[in-house]
């Protein structure tokens, strides 16, 4: 299970496909998200990060907080969220997650807060019929009509379709396709349209009812990162190869030092060789001359 992305929604807008068919798409804006804390089941008990995104004032941020970003060496932030990972796909605080961390064919889960739209009726917000609209009704033609029995049970029960408030509610929609992502920009395309309203703040996260693409990237779209995942028997294969390749240059190395000192002794020993039998030794010259300023004096 990896970690999801905290993205703002621009608009919508059309993309042309190579057939030259358009799709709808809505455009996600992604911009400085990055990791700012780790839950780990030692300490907590189940295995998260928390990232956070969007650029906040100093002065619209409390005096904890900042220590709390100051600390961490991160800039602070306007919106916090937290995702729940697996333990290997766990990312290092500070790290800054890109837009390709989405491949192009994925199904994602988008989650929102819907456009408020107000108190609204029951025709309105729950699509009722109303009354007649002549013939004995009078002043009550978009009204919902009865609300529940008689004296038993003697009240309206939980539940029960009546006019109030409308949208501003988080919504999830599940198995959105990404059409499009542009890494450098820091823009998501997604097929259709998601919940709320522009400049609302928006969390994608893998699709739970469709399956991850082999090429995703793991643990993370980290930016600057080789985001590859790693088979086991691979690693295993890889670490092994390097110990061999390790093993060799150290029997070569020591090959190459046993032959120079070799060939460092012959040398030597050539030149001791090749020394005249008549040359005398400069110990004996010494004692020779010693004697003979003796016999002078």
């Amino acid at each position: 299970m990896r970690s999801g992305l905290i993205v703002k929604k621009v608009g919508m807008t059309r993309l042309y496909l190579e057939d030259g068919t358009h799709v709808p798409v809505t455009v996600l804006s992604l911009k400085d998200c990055q990791v700012i804390a780790n839950q780990s089941i030692e300490k907590n008990g189940y295995n998260s990060i928390t990232l956070a995104t969007g650029e906040a004032k100093p002065k619209n941020t409390n005096k904890s907080q900042r220590e709390a970003f100051a600390k961490i060496k991160v800039t602070p932030k306007k919106r916090q969220m937290e995702f729940r990972v697996s333990e290997e796909n766990m990312v290092p605080i500070g790290s800054e997650l890109g837009a390709n961390h989405f491949v192009v064919g994925q199904y994602v889960d988008a989650t929102g807060i819907t456009i408020g739209k107000g108190f609204a009726g029951a025709m309105k917000r729950h699509n009722f019929g109303g009354l007649r609209a002549s013939h004995g009704v009078s002043i009550s033609h978009r009204s919902h009509g009865s609300t529940g029995n008689s004296q038993d049970p003697g009240r309206v029960f939980k539940g029960k379709k009546m006019a109030g408030q409308m949208g501003n509610r988080q919504r999830t929609i599940q198995n959105l396709q990404v059409v499009a992502a542009d890494e450098e920009r820091g823009l998501i395309f997604i097929k259709g349209g998601l919940p709320g309203s522009k400049g609302s703040w928006i969390s994608l996260k893998d699709a739970v009812k469709k399956a991850l693409p082999s090429e995703a990237p793991y643990p993370a779209g980290i930016k600057g990162a080789n985001n590859v995942k790693i088979d086991d028997q691979n690693s295993k294969v890889g670490e092994k190869s390097v110990k061999e390749e390790t093993a060799k240059l150290d029997e070569s190395v020591a090959e190459t030092s046993a032959k120079e000192t070799v060939k460092v002794e012959s040398q030597v020993e050539k030149v001791v060789t090749e020394t005249p039998a008549h040359e005398t030794p400069t110990s004996e010259v010494s004692a020779n001359a010693e004697d003979n300023k003796k016999k002078e004096d």
